[in-house]
């Protein structure tokens, strides 16, 4: 169960609630990224364009032929697995602090509910050590669980191919936006690039609760792998149909401020 303990900070407001009937959504799209590849830049032109009327559209997409090898992704996976499944006490050797956000929680709220999952929160590339003489600083250091072979090594190969994917849809949303080259990613200089593990422990009363509540993405991107995800539209949730090997993209605040609103992000 995940060291979750069902009460009355998990439910949600009857309005919020999950729906035991949700429909599948149709159109969502779906983007093959291969062209990025081919060395055609008419190709590349008109996969930038695909990807810019889906952000405006939609908001967020599914990519394939994304580059990301499957094994990458399966060991990551699998890491992820061995992780949640520790002792609650292993888990909590790596529990998160105010002053080092990083690591494992089980603790979070969203709309001031608390959420039904754990997390476990890593960054790509290690921002440096603030000053000794600076007191009370945040530090973003990745906590690596001990006696757990292969965890580091998974994630951190798994992060370096999602942060590449992410610079290359940086590139393609730059491009619809008839950008520079790399006028985008000159933006994302310093390490910026957050992942979270997260995981949905069997929920005693899953009528009241939710996984995550209602939300939007405060970043510039999310790449999220999933096995399915859910969609608001029109007051109501949609599911979203997987699809084996995907990637889905949101487009985040930060992307919508930067240019005005020019984007549509989905959520509340």
């Amino acid at each position: 169960m995940g060291g979750l303990s069902m009460d009355q900070s998990f439910v949600q407001a009857p309005e919020h609630r999950p729906n035991p009937t949700v429909t599948e959504a149709t159109g969502i799209p779906l983007i093959d990224l291969s062209p990025l590849t081919s060395g055609d830049a008419a190709a590349v032109d008109a996969l930038a364009a695909e990807v810019g009327a889906a952000s405006r559209e939609w908001g967020f997409f599914l990519v394939v032929g994304h580059g990301v090898p499957a094994e990458t992704v399966a060991r990551a996976a699998e890491a992820q697995r061995a992780f949640f499944a520790l002792p609650a006490e292993r888990k909590a050797a790596v529990r998160r602090r105010e002053a080092a956000p990083l690591g494992y929680y089980e603790s979070e709220h969203t709309k001031n509910v608390r959420d039904w999952k754990e997390v476990f929160d890593l960054v790509a590339r290690e921002p440096p050590p603030p000053a000794a003489a600076a007191g009370g600083e945040v530090v973003f250091e990745n906590k690596w669980p001990e006696d757990l072979p292969g965890f580091r090594e998974a994630l951190e190969g798994y992060m370096e191919t999602l942060e590449e994917l992410a610079l290359k849809q940086l590139e393609l949303l730059g491009r619809s936006l008839d950008l520079r080259p790399g006028r985008l990613r000159g933006f994302f200089r310093e390490p910026t690039t957050f992942f979270r593990l997260n995981h949905y422990p069997p929920c005693p009363s899953p009528e009241l609760a939710l996984g995550v509540g209602r939300h939007k993405d405060p970043g510039a991107l999310t790449i999220l792998y999933q096995d399915d995800v859910l969609r608001r539209s029109d007051g109501e949730w949609a599911r979203v149909k997987f699809v084996p090997g995907s990637f889905v993209i949101n487009v985040g605040d930060t992307m919508q401020v930067m240019y005005c609103d020019y984007w549509l992000v989905i959520g509340d």
